[in-house]
């Protein structure tokens, strides 16, 4: 028995159709979902960690001008495979995405909208690869507080507990308690969505359980420190306009917002432009798609030149 389809299981009927390709990206096999005319202006959707490309699907029906909207499921989460190295580290996201660009978008520069770790994958890819980046809408893409050197040995050595005894993900009694837990970690989420989000975020087990799209490797420690320093050189190395979203609500972006030269971090982004999304958490893309999507499409019309009108011309 599988898990139900967004059809069978949720009352909320998305508005764009969604089509599932799979592409060889280096030795996996991703998962992309893609949506509107492939002859319209390209904009890809890059989803955080412990979620999926159908993620966007609000934020997609939202928006009213004509796009191809291309949306991966990272490595190691939803339909792509899993990496057979039983950890994930940044520059793989950083080579995945190059990668999925030479396949939708090899002579072109394109327009990202990335969300928590897919936000912050696009502001470090457009650091390094500024020519290959028109616009980026980052959604809480805020990076991590950084890590002074006296932690850079217990960080190894839990790497090494980590990999040692590798982390598990909880399984679910029901596809009830699937959506339940989505709208644990986020009361704003209704039940329609939740059942839709839970379709596409979780698989029923030969014995009639639950388990989530994702490799629970993604839990094992990062090996290496985050060092703000590097952070900051890579951001202000990019040249793209940005626009920079947080959530009023979002606990997250309150504490990265509260660190001391956080603020000067981002304001080291030559072309950014900082906007609070009002009545919403971290999952701000669940929480006012509407709002958001004008944003988006707002800033995109007014940075880059061939962002199409509303009426889809």
């Amino acid at each position: 028995m599988t898990a139900p389809t967004f059809l069978q299981a949720a009352a909320y009927v998305p508005k764009r159709r969604c089509e599932s390709t799979f592409i060889d990206v280096g030795r996996l096999r991703y998962h992309v979902r893609e949506w509107g005319d492939p002859n319209a202006p390209l904009l890809f959707m890059l989803h955080g960690w412990m979620d999926v490309a159908a993620s966007f699907q609000f934020l997609v029906d939202e928006l009213t001008r004509s796009w191809h909207v291309v949306a991966p499921d990272w490595r190691g989460y939803g339909l792509s495979d899993w990496s057979s190295q039983g950890c994930y580290w940044m520059p793989d996201y950083l080579l995945d995405l190059e990668r999925l660009l030479d396949h939708f978008s090899p002579n072109a520069p394109v327009r990202l909208v990335g969300h928590s770790m897919g936000g912050n994958i696009s502001v470090i890819y457009a650091g390094v690869r500024a020519h290959r980046v028109r616009a980026i809408a980052n959604l809480e893409g805020l990076g991590l507080p950084g890590d002074p050197p006296g932690r850079a040995g217990p960080r190894l050595a839990r790497w090494l507990d980590e990999m040692r005894e590798p982390p598990t993900l909880r399984f679910y009694s029901s596809f009830e308690a699937v959506v339940e837990r989505l709208r644990k970690t986020n009361p704003r989420l209704g039940v329609d969505r939740a059942q839709f989000l839970a379709a596409h975020w979780s698989r029923q087990r030969a014995d009639g359980s639950f388990e989530i799209l994702g490799d629970p490797a993604h839990k094992v420690i990062n090996p290496y420190l985050y060092r703000n320093e590097e952070t900051t050189t890579i951001w202000a190395a990019v040249t793209a306009p940005v626009l920079w979203v947080m959530a009023k609500d979002s606990a997250y972006a309150q504490k990265m917002h509260a660190l001391p030269g956080f603020s000067e971090q981002v304001a080291g982004i030559s072309k950014v432009r900082r906007l609070w999304l009002e009545n919403a958490g971290h999952m701000m893309h669940h929480d006012q798609p509407a709002q958001l999507a004008r944003w988006i499409e707002d800033f995109f019309a007014e940075t880059t030149a061939d962002s199409p009108s509303p009426d889809g011309n």
